[in-house]
């Protein structure tokens, strides 16, 4: 397995903003100095503007040039474009290991399921993972994603709806921010709102009937908007997942036998760093 990792992605922040960069910093240090399953680490690659034009109006992405917030939760920061892009760029770059038959982990900030087509919102910049499905799609392969965030990702689903050979299907609770998701979009959007203070065995089977749905569409490719924020310490979102729930879910993603790779999306507890390798676990079949 490959985690896909720039150091650069912590040099911007917020005061007070629970998108802090030391979350993703003790995650990579934790990380590299794990035993219990092998990594290998790669930068993040490039990415054109004509791979971000297919998700995004030009519009949207000249915005993130303009020094003025894009909303109460979503501070512009300097060089935020560049930040931006990387995550991308990373995205781009776990769906070519992934392809290559190497599963990968895009350890990035900032995350990108809440970019809509036209809109910075929700802490994201730019789709990260819908741009990667749209490239996927490029290259003539039909494709999967599967959002385990306990936020809804709108911004995928605005960029995906509709696109024949994407299926995209999210589970998260509700109500909650964005206050979206609560039914299905066309037919290749599938959407699984779960009420505050689920169940650990209901999340689960939830969780379960939603990869099987994106699997029936036989995608050749996988990829996992993997946020860790249903976690039950989490502090923005009322989940109920334990650790232990976490491995479980990379087990289940590891047994669709495709090719993988998962972004991360939110997760803003003080435990991300375990939750992310108990997840890296259960891809691994350890």
């Amino acid at each position: 397995m490959t985690i896909i990792h720039s150091p650069l992605c912590h040099d911007y922040r917020t005061v007070g903003h629970p998108e802090k960069p030391f979350r993703v910093e003790r995650t990579a240090e934790l990380l590299r100095g794990q035993k219990a399953i092998s990594l290998e680490w790669a930068e993040p690659g490039l990415v054109s503007d004509t791979q971000l034009l297919r998700a995004h109006t030009a519009d949207c992405i000249a915005r993130l040039d303009i020094s003025e917030d894009f909303d109460a939760d979503t501070a512009w920061h300097p060089g935020i474009r560049d930040h931006a892009r990387r995550s991308v760029g990373a995205a781009l770059k776990a769906l070519d290991l992934a392809l290559a038959g190497t599963p990968a982990f895009s350890l990035m900030r900032p995350p990108g399921h809440h970019a809509t087509r036209n809109r910075s919102m929700g802490f994201c910049y730019l789709a990260t993972i819908a741009i990667a499905a749209l490239e996927a799609r490029a290259r003539g392969l039909r494709v999967g994603i599967f959002d385990f965030d306990v936020h809804h990702g709108n911004g995928t689903e605005d960029i995906v709806a509709g696109h024949e050979g994407i299926a995209f299907a999210s589970v998260h609770q509700s109500p909650a921010y964005p206050g979206t998701g609560l039914a299905d979009v066309g037919t290749n959007c599938f959407n699984y709102p779960v009420a505050p203070e689920t169940s650990r065995p209901q999340w689960r089977e939830t969780l379960r009937l939603a990869l099987d749905r994106v699997l029936t569409t036989k995608p050749q490719v996988l990829a996992v908007s993997a946020g860790f924020d249903a976690y039950s310490q989490d502090p923005l979102a009322s989940g109920t997942l334990e650790m232990d729930d976490f491995h479980w879910m990379g087990q289940q993603v590891r047994s669709a036998g495709i090719p993988t790779f998962s972004i991360l999306e939110g997760g803003y507890s003080l435990d991300l760093p375990e939750l992310v390798l108990s997840y890296l676990l259960g891809l691994s079949g350890k």
